[in-house]
Formats: C-alpha cells, sequence, structure tokens
C-alpha cells in the first residue's frame, strides 16, 4: 500500500517537473510551498529561493489586491479559472500569465492552493500587433478616402501632418513642401502638427543638413533614435532644439513624399523629445501614408493646373475679343473718315492695310492653335537659303520699328535648309517682335546664327526687361502671360507657345536664357536637313 502511494505521489511529481506550466502551490496565508521545474524557467527563481516566501515576490505592487481576491475565493471554496495578469520575474521583468488558481483540501477543509500559470506574453504581443495592424490599415484607408476627396493642396497636407503625427505618436510633425520640384532650392512649411504649432513656425530645417538632402536628393527614408549623437549632422545640429524652451529633439523620422514624376515633391517630419521612439513599423506605416499624399498632391496639381489653364483660356478670349475689336474699330473709323473726306483716302490707306494685317496676324494665330488642337498642324518642307530666310524677317520687323536697330551675326557662307520657310518665318518674327517689344529702354536687338555639322543654332538676343525665373518654365504654355507686363504690352500671350509648336514640329528645340533687368536670349537648334516628324 505504502509503496503504491510511493509510486502514485513519484509520477505525480514527474507530470508536474514536466509540465510546460508553471505549477506552485502555496498556504492560505500566500506561503509557497512547491515550485516546478516550469516555474523556475518562467520566473528565474529555483525552487530553494521561494519555499517558505510569501507569493507576492511575483505579484506588481500595484496588483497586491489581486492576491487577497484570490484567497478570498479559496476561502470559499471557489475556483479560479484563466486570469489574466501580470507577474514578475527575479530580474523585475513583467510577464503576461493565465492563472487557473483551485483550493487544495484535506478532508473538507481547505488549506491552501495549488496555481497554474501559462506565459500568454507572446501571445498577447500578437493580438495586440494584429490589432494594431488592423487599427493601421482601418486608419489608412479611412485617411485615403479623405484625402482623395480633397484638391486643396494645403488641406490635404494638414490633414496628413496631423495624421502621421497621431500614428507614429510623435510630439510634433512637420511638412516641407518643395516649391521648385526637382531641384531643392526653395521650401515651405506647409503642414505642422497641432502640438507646438507656435515653436514651428519658427523651426529651421535647414537645404544644408543631411536629413533635407537624404530626402530630397536621394528620396530616402531617414530615422534616428537620437539626433543628437548622429556624427553626420556637425555645425547642423543646433537646428534641432526647439526654439523658445521647446522639448530637445531626439527622435527622429523623415519620409520623403515622391511625385508621379521621380522627384521629391515634399518631405514629412516627425519629431519626439524621448529617445527610439519611432520603430521600423512605424516607418512602415509613415512611408504608406506618404504614398497616398503623393497621388493626392499629384492630383491636386493637375486640378491646379487644370484651373489657372481655363482661367487663362478665359483670360485669351477675352483679350482676344479685344484684340481684335481693336483693329476693326480703327479699320471702320477709316473708313467713315474716308467717306467723309474722300480727298484723305490716299493717306488713309496705308493706314487701314497695317490694322489688316494686325487682323490678319490675329486670326492666323487663332487658326495655328486650331490646328494644334485638332493635331492638324502640318508643316510644308521646302529648301530654302538660311541667310535669306533670316535676312527677309529681320527686313519685316526693320520696317515696323523705328525705335531699334537689328544687327545680324551669319555665317559668311549660306546653307539650304529643309524647313516649312513660313512658319519659320513666322517664329523668327514672334521673337524679335518680343525682343523689341520687351526692350523699352534700349535701342538695340542682335541676330546671330552658326551651322555646326547638321544642326543649324539661331539666337535672337535683347537688353531689356529680362524675364523672372519664376516665368521661365511656363512661358512656352499656351495662354500664358507674364502678369507684371501683360498690362504693359499688347499681344494674345501665345507667340512663345505657337513658336514651341513649330520648332518641336521641325524636331527641333527652343529655350531661354534670361535675368530680370539685364535682358533674354531666345534660342532655337534644328537639323538642317530636316527629315519631317514623322521620319
Amino acid at each position: 500500500m505504502i509503496e503504491d502511494l510511493n509510486q502514485k505521489k513519484a509520477i505525480l511529481t514527474a507530470i508536474i517537473d514536466s509540465s510546460e506550466d508553471a505549477i506552485i502551490s502555496k498556504d492560505l496565508n500566500g506561503m509557497i510551498t512547491s515550485w516546478n521545474k516550469a516555474a523556475e524557467r518562467m520566473f528565474g527563481y529555483l525552487e530553494a529561493e521561494t519555499i517558505g516566501k510569501h507569493i507576492s515576490i511575483l505579484i506588481p505592487k500595484d496588483r497586491i489586491q489581486e492576491e487577497e481576491m484570490i484567497i478570498s475565493n479559496l476561502r470559499q471554496g471557489k475556483r479560479i479559472e484563466h486570469y489574466e495578469t501580470v507577474r514578475l520575474t527575479k530580474t523585475g521583468k513583467e510577464v503576461i500569465i493565465s492563472l487557473t488558481v483551485s483550493p487544495i483540501k484535506n478532508a473538507d477543509t481547505i488549506i491552501g492552493a495549488s496555481k497554474i500559470a501559462r506565459d500568454i506574453t507572446r501571445q498577447k504581443e500578437i493580438e495586440a500587433s494584429l490589432k494594431q495592424y488592423t487599427e493601421q490599415l482601418e486608419f489608412l484607408n479611412a485617411l485615403s478616402q479623405t484625402i482623395a476627396r480633397e484638391l486643396d493642396m494645403n488641406t490635404i497636407v494638414q490633414k496628413v501632418t496631423d495624421a502621421a503625427t497621431y500614428i507614429s505618436g510623435a510630439e510634433f510633425g512637420a511638412f516641407i513642401y518643395n516649391k521648385t520640384g526637382a531641384k531643392v532650392e526653395t521650401s515651405v512649411l506647409v503642414g505642422l502638427s497641432t502640438g507646438y504649432r507656435d515653436m514651428l513656425q519658427k523651426l529651421a530645417i535647414m537645404p544644408g543638413s543631411r536629413d533635407f538632402k537624404t530626402n530630397f536628393n536621394v528620396k530616402a527614408v531617414f530615422r534616428s533614435g537620437d539626433i543628437n549623437t548622429d556624427s553626420g549632422y556637425g555645425e547642423n545640429l543646433p537646428q534641432f532644439y526647439m526654439p523658445d524652451g521647446g522639448p530637445k529633439l531626439k527622435s527622429y523620422l523623415a519620409v520623403p513624399v515622391i511625385s508621379k514624376s521621380g522627384n521629391a515633391s515634399g518631405c514629412l517630419f516627425l519629431g519626439h523629445s524621448k529617445p527610439a521612439m519611432f520603430s521600423e513599423q512605424h516607418e512602415r506605416i509613415v512611408v504608406a501614408i506618404s504614398n497616398h499624399v503623393a497621388i493626392s498632391l499629384d492630383n491636386s496639381n493637375l486640378y491646379e493646373e487644370i484651373k489657372a489653364l481655363s482661367n487663362k483660356k478665359d483670360e485669351f478670349i477675352g483679350f482676344a475679343s479685344h484684340e481684335l475689336k481693336t483693329p476693326l474699330t480703327t479699320i471702320s473709323g477709316f473708313v467713315q473718315l474716308a467717306q467723309a473726306t474722300p480727298e484723305l483716302a490716299a493717306e488713309l490707306i496705308p493706314k487701314m492695310s497695317k490694322q489688316v494685317h494686325k487682323l490678319t496676324a490675329i486670326i492666323s494665330d487663332l487658326l495655328d492653335i486650331s490646328k494644334i488642337e485638332a493635331n492638324k498642324f502640318d508643316l510644308n518642307y521646302s529648301k530654302t537659303s538660311l541667310l535669306g530666310l533670316i535676312g527677309e524677317n529681320v527686313e519685316s520687323v526693320k520696317h515696323n520699328t523705328h525705335t531699334h536697330r537689328i544687327d545680324m551675326e551669319l555665317p559668311k557662307e549660306d546653307v539650304a535648309i529643309m524647313v516649312d520657310a513660313q512658319k519659320m518665318g513666322q517664329t523668327l518674327i514672334n521673337l524679335l517682335t518680343n525682343a523689341v517689344k520687351y526692350s523699352p529702354d534700349s535701342d538695340r536687338v542682335l541676330v546671330t546664327a552658326t551651322v555646326e555639322g547638321e544642326q543649324v543654332h539661331i539666337s535672337i538676343r535683347d537688353w531689356g526687361i529680362g524675364i523672372d525665373p519664376v516665368h521661365l518654365d511656363k512661358i512656352f504654355t499656351r495662354f500664358y502671360r507674364v502678369e507684371s507686363t501683360k498690362n504693359k504690352t499688347q499681344g494674345l500671350g501665345v507667340g512663345l507657345y505657337l513658336a514651341q509648336e513649330v520648332i518641336t514640329a521641325h524636331r527641333g528645340r527652343i529655350w531661354v536664357e534670361s535675368e530680370p533687368g539685364k535682358g533674354s536670349v531666345f534660342n532655337i537648334s534644328f537639323l538642317k536637313n530636316n527629315p519631317g516628324p514623322d521620319a
């Protein structure tokens, strides 16, 4: 009988020691009476270190009342099943456990308790991670739908800045918008998180700093656990102290926003005064946000361009109507004057002819625009003298101006070129007329032509008012007129657009070099034996 009991006890001990769960027993005073191998692995205490010690060595101070609840239930003979709580290891690390507590009886008397503890820390981490991932997906989906409905850039950027700041747990966030696109020269702070809005208005994020170059030039993400210990910042480090007594920046995350063109159109900057606050997960979610905002900003820019184009078109229609009406009114006045005073007819006819020529030129421009839009802008190629083409059209402009001399520096030997002489002549007249028109305080225009191999290069230089850099990439756009000069000069604002279309149709290119107050040089380049657009 005793042998059977000893055998059963040995089997029970073996089962307890081989269990993956911690099995601990205690008396009703909370003193530990047994401790298996799994308990040693889970909590780090050896059996000899725990027997006779109070169970509270495993309980966090803020959860000590749980032991009172457990003892109270035990005294009533109640079993506690799968109670999820937190316990401490020997090193003070918190472990999430599922706890089952059963009363131990001697006959009908409860003398203690048996505890089975299962470590569910990893399970809870996975559950929390899945929950966070689901919430992030829902958040991104909601954000995507919200900004997809927006076309205003400032509204989009503000929503995205707030969203990135919130979801990353950053103390503050900012969005830097790159106004120049590919080359970072001018940046504007257009989005600020709400927490330190007043301070951030004064925060300097300099184009010379390493993160700025990384984000905008390399177009890469930059993340630092403590920006102050990063050796790559050197003298730029003081910019990372928040102004007006704000917290010193440590954790740092910057994610570029890449437009459809492949350039960095902006960048999300996130910061925190504590170190190592941004993880790879935060980086991934902010990258996802930046991808959403890139699409929205492209849409916003496209909307602004369409709106601007529509405004320019409306302005063009109004201006064209005025330009058509002016020569018609003048011609009508001359006709009435000639009818009333026949002896003046001979004197008035040249003046009427000049107005008819002006009217014809306007209508010709309008017809060319219509042909371009209808994809019917055909060229009639013929072999033409380069010197003859330039000389004839220079003479035409000289005939209509008495304020400027037009000098020419041309090749000594003439060459034959294959072009549409009428369209190319129209382009030269357009550029020469502009050179005169936009250099009111100068009296000279220079036409230069060179031939290098198969390439013909013609430039028209003036010493006039020049063009502000902000307009240089737009002046060849249809309906675009430089605002600062549109009320001082006449014209439809389509001449350069037509010039570009003509040169492009000749498989060439046109560009301008200009500086405000120092004049402009318009350059055209094309093949002398042009094979045509379909070659």
